[in-house]
């Protein structure tokens, strides 16, 4: 917004609240559009810019990669960043895998299997496997993870790809991801909570400790080919792997990840995210890595960490995933694979149709596979393919791996490592300087000392008046593109004894009617500022449903933060000190700092870590703790409020701690917003 059009707004603002004080109040601030973008929608807005910014940088950096050992040495730097920010991945333990059962068919047989990919965590799989009579062993592995079909192995598309390879000479597994087919996580929640929601339920405790959705399903891959590496049937030095949609997320990455895949071929999936952000926007939680953008990780990065491994992409004309975004990054791969003297290893296959793991697809991944894995350059033609039913598919007992006896979640999985982690905080915050862990916080959060910030800019916007007191408009612009619409009630004709800062989850007229708890503080004789900090109130995100009824609707704007490298959390708290800066220049004398709801997080932030801003504190219905996250695994409402690896150096109550006396804290809450009750 322009200052000329601010000015504009400024006075017919101010003819509206002079003349109609008696009408109903209208207590928003910001216009409905600001620069042609509705202000519920800014946020994408602003952060869409700053990914901008970020994939011009990536440009420039691709453009220094000239040489085998300038791309080399990209490859292990990216390579290394990529696993640090999933979290780093366990010790291979047994796979104590078993055959449940076989299914013959004409040229090949599909085996059942079940095997841990870390103990008693279980994955559920179908080997299909070439008649030997007519291909001779050992014949190359070929993984197959699936993408987001509830019934995932037994989905169509997903046995054809199967059993197109293994007539074609080579052993496919094909496996299930965590929370689709016999995976389901939440079994209480099964079948309700499954796929991508469930997927983004994994990431918010996963988030809080430093890894990702991805993690996990990177590791069960990985596992995958231990374990057909394990297969005398199989030659462990020929690993391929496809996988179509969040089958292709996952392809993606252990392509990139794993070197022993020599041949790969993510489907309809790969595109770029400068096309993904500004059409779909961020996706479920494992299709969006940390701060990925920031440290320089696109989509065709995935390929290009492997150059000069061969790999198809498969994608679709009529795709969601932005069809141009695939041709842009295919580009800059076949670039880099040029320059290294190897074009031919990189290459596209564009069907005309909408998102799709079809015919015609399989068709030409397969024959990608034979011509690298098999050295057989052959038109590939599917047969006719009788499929199994869910029930001929299934290798449980009773359909879920979580109703063996002993299973454990991934849930579980983190409520195990939270467990160590919490022992080590504890050690960390009885032992360690105050001050040196204080700016371990403001490290892994992202939140800048209030003195490192620039000067904001402040506009009035006019005046209503009410019995003894009055309320002042104003927009705090903190940084380009952000607009904190702010209401400023004032005592009339009286100095105030000192200001309050109050915020709530709901905006900052949600307590602001007469007789409400704000008029009780400013006939007590306080100032207070009630503002929306960014993606509050005026500006919540809105239109968002992908991240509904769980995460709230806001969810795709947080993603495009995450792979920014940035948190709500971080972003609110420098806010709450602009403000607070704000009152303290206007010489209002000592602020208290009142916050209700989910903001009561980077407010108890920005209270600890400039404790001086603020002569008391009071939290009220906020988050109890980030471990209570973590070990009650279904959360409501949580994912906006979640720091990446924040559980590795903190928890909300070691923040608590540093206030003392100073901090009330009012019926805190557990992850699913229900009040914790006193023991």
């Amino acid at each position: 917004m322009n200052r000329k059009r601010i000015t504009i707004v400024v006075v017919y603002l101010c003819l509206v609240t002079v003349a109609s004080v008696s009408a109903e109040e209208n207590l928003r601030v910001l216009p409905e559009n600001i620069d042609g973008v509705a202000t519920n929608k800014i946020m994408g807005h602003y952060l869409r810019k700053q990914a901008a910014l970020q994939f011009e940088n990536w440009k420039h950096e691709y453009e220094q990669r000239k040489t085998v050992e300038q791309v080399s040495e990209y490859q292990k730097r990216l390579r290394a960043k990529f696993i640090e920010v999933l979290g780093g991945f366990p010790d291979r333990t047994p796979l104590n895998p078993h055959v449940t059962g076989v299914v013959r068919r004409d040229g090949y047989y599909m085996e059942k299997i079940i095997f841990e990919s870390q103990p008693k965590h279980y994955v559920t799989a179908a080997l299909f496997l070439p008649d030997a009579k007519k291909h001779k062993a050992p014949y190359p592995g070929v993984l197959v993870p699936c993408g987001h079909a509830m019934n995932a192995k037994a989905y169509d598309s997903y046995q054809r790809m199967g059993a197109l390879l293994a007539l074609n000479g080579m052993a496919a597994l094909v496996f299930d991801p965590i929370d689709q087919g016999e995976r389901g996580q939440l079994i209480e929640d099964w079948p309700k909570l499954w796929g991508t929601k469930a997927h983004t339920m994994v990431a918010v405790g996963s988030i809080l400790l430093g890894r990702n959705t991805a993690t996990f399903e990177v590791w069960d891959g990985m596992r995958g080919i231990d374990y057909l590496q394990s297969r005398p049937e199989v030659d462990p030095k020929r690993i391929g792997c496809t996988g179509n949609s969040g089958g292709g997320t996952q392809t993606s990455y252990l392509m990139a990840l794993d070197e022993r895949i020599i041949a790969a071929s993510p489907s309809c999936y790969i595109t770029n995210f400068d096309r993904l952000l500004n059409t779909l926007g961020g996706q479920d939680a494992e299709q969006n890595i940390y701060a990925q953008l920031e440290f320089g990780m696109d989509h065709a990065d995935y390929m290009m960490m492997r150059a000069p491994t061969p790999i198809l992409i498969c994608s679709a004309t009529k795709d969601f995933f932005d069809i141009g975004g695939t041709w842009t990054s295919f580009r800059y791969a076949k670039r880099l694979y040029t320059r290294l003297g190897f074009a031919e290893r990189v290459d596209l296959l564009e069907n005309d149709a909408e998102h799709n793991y079809n015919q015609q697809a399989r068709e030409g991944v397969v024959r990608w596979m034979s011509r690298w894995l098999l050295g057989k350059d052959k038109s590939i033609t599917e047969p006719e393919i009788e499929t199994l039913s869910e029930e001929q598919m299934q290798c449980t007992p009773d359909g879920q791996v979580m109703l063996i006896k002993g299973a454990r979640s991934v849930y579980d999985l983190n409520r195990e490592y939270e467990e160590d982690l919490a022992q080590r905080r504890k050690n960390l915050w009885a032992s360690a300087e105050r001050s040196k862990l204080l700016n371990q916080v403001r490290k892994v959060a992202g939140i800048r000392r209030l003195s490192e910030f620039p000067k904001p800019e402040e506009e009035d916007l006019g005046i209503i008046k009410r019995d003894g007191y009055h309320i002042k408009k104003i927009i705090i612009k903190p940084e380009e593109g952000v607009y904190l619409p702010a209401l400023v009630f004032a005592p009339s004709g009286k100095i105030a004894k000192g200001s309050v800062l109050y915020l709530h989850e709901k905006g900052k007229a949600a307590d602001a009617a007469p007789g409400g708890p704000i008029e009780k503080l400013v006939k007590a004789g306080r100032l207070v500022m009630a503002v929306d900090l960014r993606g509050v109130g005026e500006t919540h995100g809105v239109g968002q449903p992908y991240f509904e009824p769980h995460f709230g609707s806001d969810g795709q704007d947080f993603y495009i933060a995450y792979v920014l490298g940035r948190s709500y959390v971080g972003m609110r708290a420098e806010d709450l000190l602009v403000c607070t800066g704000l009152l303290h220049q206007n010489q209002h004398g000592p602020v208290s700092l009142i916050a209700i709801g989910h903001v009561g997080i980077p407010a108890l932030h920005a209270a600890a870590l400039e404790p001086d801003l603020f002569d008391s504190v009071k939290l009220i219905r906020s988050l109890a703790s980030w471990s209570n996250v973590v070990e009650m695994g279904k959360s409501q409402d949580q994912l906006v409020n979640t720091v990446h690896g924040a559980l590795t150096v903190y928890d909300l109550p070691n923040l608590a701690e540093t206030l003392g006396d100073k901090l009330i804290v009012e019926e805190p809450l557990d992850a699913l917003g229900k009040p914790i009750k006193d023991e």
